[in-house]
Formats: structure tokens, C-alpha cells, sequence
């Protein structure tokens, strides 16, 4: 239902230019915060239905599940793991789900960062924008560093220098990204397709292994659930050990999900974000389940915690010697899939370093929409990519080189500790802003029925996670106040508590110097640039019915829809 007078379309809003006025800091010029109309900043929408539905959950599947399962599992066995991850996942759909709602309702270039600055404080805006830039910025490198280490597998590094294969795929990723959303979409689709098959590979492989279809024809079901048992004890004994070794499964949980909310990135680029977003969010809900939940559920069945070569695999290296799933396969008899894993895993972390690299691009081109970053980011080429955006980000790669030298990589290795905090910052920051803009809502009388998609468990279901996000963020690194260990952990102490402050000062200092209020709900600008996304949907909508009557399916969409799209 749309609202006829320009007074019903909220604070600053002038029907006849389609623009701000100059309330909330936004410059009269015609452009409109967080949301680019101008040739030479806008982003092309290249991303189709398939893109986003399938990138909303390859972009989460990675060396955090495939690898970092198995020192969770080894620290505090299959039972905690299997809750942990159970009730993360459900967390991450909530996320999703709130973050779903903004975005289907007003798809900003700036992403979240945008929704944010508008519907909660500018200064959450400025925060939560920096801070998920900070963590892309240190996780692609770190990508680009697994890299190197998985190849170790088959090369040693004094054969070939890690230095060679992070130069290689730092080229390939910046490349790709180069080349226009078009192209990363068509390709970031194949390959989180791959990374699918993969996982239902491996789940199939395990349910096999636990029914006793291996060579060694043990029927393993639920015997290690007893013996040695579903939970190990961590730090002490008894029933306070297990529930420490439960909780500190919480955060390899988190770090597994982490990327999920990407698909809040891809807005700004996504064709008919009204219909593909929330496509793509309600399915991420039975993929979370399917290929989160039910893996670690029989990863558990094929491994015991206690077992020596799961210890061992997780002093070792990154790559495939320390899967759980390469383990279950070594234990039940077969040979040589251990190559094919790691083959995948590779794949896995290319497919990584080239999304994380996207996501740090668009993350701060969405600051310099939202008024919060040198407008110069804001600048797009002739494909839509936010070319200095990109090169910026790009030159934090050069970080990877710093693990060429084994004696960096414990320096290197505090940076990577920061980007959980990051991550749960950015999950903290999406829920509040959700629950302002649920508050507005009601405020200002729009009603469900004129959404075109509603969190389902709404405002309450983001009280709870919020929660539950601010209680691990609080606690991820707990054992560091237990016996000595605040004195020999104290780098490990900063490194991971380091975001919090780290986020609070960014809100203050950007509250002092701009002088930014929070959004009131009466007064929430809910309508600004809206009827701008409704003409784009409605074009969209009418040439894709024209295409389809012209030219029929394209040909990826066709082979995707009857081949792939069963599975998915």
C-alpha cells in the first residue's frame, strides 16, 4: 500500500525530486543517503534469484566447518557441539531474518551500514561500518594464508615458498572482483554450488560410514555418544568442566557462521531484491539445519573426541589433516579421499578470499554512500564496481605475505582473533537496528501486511538473540580469567576483547564530532527513495516477463532449475 502525500512519506522528503531536503545530513544535491543514483556512483543490480539464494549459504561454508569442527570436538565432545551449534545456527537465522526485513523493504546500496544510519543512529551506522570493514580487511588475508597452508598438503614449504601461491590467488581474487558483479555472481555461484555438493558429499559419506557401509563394516550409530560420552570436561571437572567445554564451542560455532549475513551486502546489486532476498533468507533456516546441524551431528558419530589423531591433527596444520571428516574416513578403512577433501578445501578457501574481498569493497563503498567514508569510494567504473573501494581493500592483501616468515604468524594470528568479536558486533549492531525499526514501525502504523517481508519471530526473536550475541561476545574468551591464565594468555585477552571497545569508541568519538542523535520512532524515515526501488522493480519486472516471452529462460537459469535447484 503505498501512501499518496508527501508528508506521509516521513522527515525530509521532497516528492518532486525524489530527494532529501537536508535533514539527517544529507546533502542537497540530489543524492540520496546510502541509496546511489548517479551513473558514476551506482551499482548495477547483476546478481539474479540463483546468485543470491545460493551465495547466502556458500558464503558461511568454509574451513570452519570443515576444519574447525574437529578441535571443538576434540575439546568438548559431540553432544555440546551438536547444541552449540544448534542453537548459533538458530541465532544466525534470526539475524537473518531481522536483517531480511530492512532489506526487503528498502534495498540501500549501503547495505546494513545504511539501515543503521537511518533507522537507528548514524553513529551505530559509522561503528558497525567500520567494524565489519576491519574484519574483511584481516579475514581475506588470513583466506589467502589457508591457502597457502592447504597446499602444504601436497607441497612442502621449502619446495615452494607460501609467498608464491598468495601472490597467485591474490591476483585471481582481485581479477574477478574487477570484472564486474556480473561476472563475480555467475562465478561465485558455481563455486558455492561446488561447495554445497560437497557438504552433501561428505553428510551422505558419514551417515554411510556411521551405518557401518564402510570397509571396515562397523556400525558405529551412537557408540561413541557413550563411550567415551557426549561431553568431555574442559579447564575442571564434573558438571561445571562439561558445561566450560560446552561453552567454548559457542564461539567456533560463531566463527563457522560467520559470512551468513553477507546477503545484506548484495542488496545494493541484487536483481528484484524485494522477492530474491527473503527467497534467500527463508531457505537459509532448513540449509543451516541440513548442512550445519546434521554434519556435526554425524561427524560425532564417526569420531570419538578422545581419539589420539584427532588431538594430533589439531596441533598440525589447516588443511586436510586436521578435518574431522578426513579422520572418520582414515578410521573406517578408506584410502586416498583424504587428497579429494583437501582438493575441495581448496576450492573452499579460493571461494572465500574472493567473497571476503567483494564484501570489504562493498563494505566501504557503503560507508562512503552513507556519508561516512571520503566520497571518492563511492565511485563506481563502467560495471558497477567501486574501483577505489576495491584497490584499497585489495592492498590490505599484502598482509599475507607477513606468513612467509613462521615468525609472524603468531602476530599475524592475534589479528585473525579479531574477527569473531568483529563478526558478533556486526550481528549485535543488525538486531538492535531491527529492533528500532520494528519500534518505528509500530509507531508510525505500518502495518505487516504492507511488508513485503516480516521476521517471523519479530522484535522478540531479535530481543533473544541479541542476547544471546552480547553474552558470547562477553564470554568468548573466558578461560583466559581461569588459574594463570590471564598472565600467560594476555595477548590472547586483548586480541579478542579488543572489538568491543574498539566498536564503543567509534560510536562516541562519531557522536562527539558530528553531534548525531538517535532516531526517534516517530520521527524514522521509512519512505525516502522508495518509490525510486518500486520504479526499478516494476522495470525489472516487466522486461524479465518481456526476455521470458522473447527469448525464453537463460540458458544457466534453465540448466540451474532442472539439473541443481532440486538439491538446493
Amino acid at each position: 500500500m503505498q501512501r499518496s502525500s508527501s508528508e506521509e512519506k516521513g522527515p525530509g522528503y521532497d516528492a518532486e525530486k525524489i530527494a532529501y531536503t537536508g535533514s539527517a545530513g544529507d546533502d542537497v544535491t540530489g543524492h540520496i543517503r546510502g541509496l546511489e543514483t548517479s551513473a558514476e556512483t551506482m551499482l548495477h543490480r547483476g546478481l539474479k534469484a540463483r546468485h543470491i539464494t545460493m551465495i547466502a549459504i556458500g558464503g558461511a561454508i568454509g574451513t570452519g566447518l570443515i576444519i574447525g569442527t574437529g578441535k571443538a570436538l576434540a575439546q568438548a565432545g559431540p553432544g555440546a557441539v551438536f547444541i552449540s551449534y544448534s542453537v548459533v545456527g538458530f541465532v544466525v537465522f534470526l539475524v537473518m531474518a531481522a536483517l531480511g526485513e530492512m532489506a526487503a523493504w528498502l534495498p540501500m546500496s549501503a547495505g546494513f551500514t545504511g539501515y543503521a544510519s537511518r533507522f537507528c543512529d548514524p553513529s551505530l551506522g559509522f561503528a558497525l561500518g567500520y567494524c565489519y570493514w576491519f574484519k574483511y580487511i584481516i579475514v581475506t588475508p588470513n583466506q589467502l594464508t589457508a591457502f597457502a597452508l592447504v597446499m602444504q598438503y601436497w607441497v612442502d614449504r621449502h619446495t615452494v615458498n607460501p609467498g608464491v601461491w598468495i601472490a597467485i590467488i591474490m591476483v585471481a581474487i582481485i581479477v574477478i572482483n574487477y570484472f564486474g558483479i556480473k561476472f563475480f555472481g555467475e562465478f561465485e555461484f558455481w563455486l558455492s554450488s561446488f561447495k554445497v555438493v560437497t557438504i552433501v558429499g561428505v553428510i551422505i559419506l558419514t551417515l554411510c560410514l556411521a551405518l557401518g557401509g564402510g570397509p571396515d563394516h562397523d556400525r558405529k550409530g551412537f557408540r561413541y555418544w557413550q563411550d567415551p560420552g557426549a561431553f568431555n570436561t574442559y579447564i575442571a571437572q564434573g558438571a561445571a568442566g562439561r558445561f566450560l567445554a560446552f561453552w567454548s564451542t559457542m564461539v567456533t560455532a560463531v566463527f563457522a557462521f560467520l559470512g551468513t549475513e553477507l546477503v545484506g551486502v548484495t542488496v545494493g546489486e541484487a536483481q528484484n531484491p524485494r522477492k530474491t532476498i527473503p527467497r534467500a533468507i527463508k531457505l537459509t533456516f532448513w540449509r543451516i539445519c541440513v548442512f550445519y546441524v546434521l554434519s556435526v551431528l554425524l561427524i560425532g558419530m564417526c569420531v570419538p573426541y578422545n581419539s589420539e589423531q584427532l588431538v594430533f591433527a589439531n596441533k598440525a596444520t589447516s588443511n586436510a589433516a586436521a578435518s574431522p571428516f578426513v579422520l572418520a574416513i582414515k578410521l573406517a578403512g578408506i584410502g586416498g579421499l583424504d587428497h579429494v577433501l583437501n582438493a575441495c578445501i581448496l576450492v573452499f578457501v579460493f571461494s572465500a578470499s574472493n567473497s571476503d574481498l567483494y564484501i570489504a569493497s562493498r563494505t566501504l563503498y557503503g560507508l562512503a554512500s552513507d556519508g561516512s567514508a571520503p566520497a571518492v569510494f563511492r565511485k563506481t567504473n563502467k560495471d558497477g564496481v567501486p574501483i577505489y573501494a576495491l584497490g584499497l581493500s585489495a592492498c590490505f592483501c599484502l598482509l599475507a605475505f607477513m606468513n612467509v616468515s613462521d615468525d609472524s604468524k603468531t602476530v599475524f594470528g592475534y589479528f585473525v582473533n579479531l574477527t569473531t568479536i568483529f563478526g558478533l558486533m556486526t550481528w549485535i549492531s543488525i538486531l538492535v537496528t531491527h529492533i528500532w525499526f520494528v519500534r518505528a514501525r509500530k509507531a508510525q502504523g505500518l502495518a505487516n501486511s504492507e511488508m513485503p517481508y516480516v521476521a517471523p519471530f519479530g522484535i522478540y526473536g531479535s530481543y533473544g538473540a541479541l542476547a544471546v550475541c552480547i553474552l558470547i561476545a562477553l564470554t568468548k574468551n573466558y578461560d583466559v580469567f581461569t588459574g594463570e591464565g590471564l598472565r600467560t594468555k594476555y595477548a590472547t585477552f586483548i586480541t579478542g576483547y579488543l572489538g568491543i571497545p574498539l566498536y564503543l569508541i567509534l560510536i562516541f568519538v562519531h557522536k562527539v564530532v558530528t553531534k548525531s542523535k538517535g532516531v526517534r520512532p516517530h520521527e524514522c524515515d521509512f519512505y525516502t527513495g522508495k518509490d525510486i526501488i518500486d520504479r526499478e522493480e516494476e522495470a525489472f519486472i516487466a522486461a524479465k516477463a518481456a526476455q521470458k516471452a522473447e527469448k525464453g529462460e537463460d540458458a544457466g537459469g534453465a540448466f540451474y532449475k532442472k539439473w541443481v535447484s532440486w538439491l538446493f
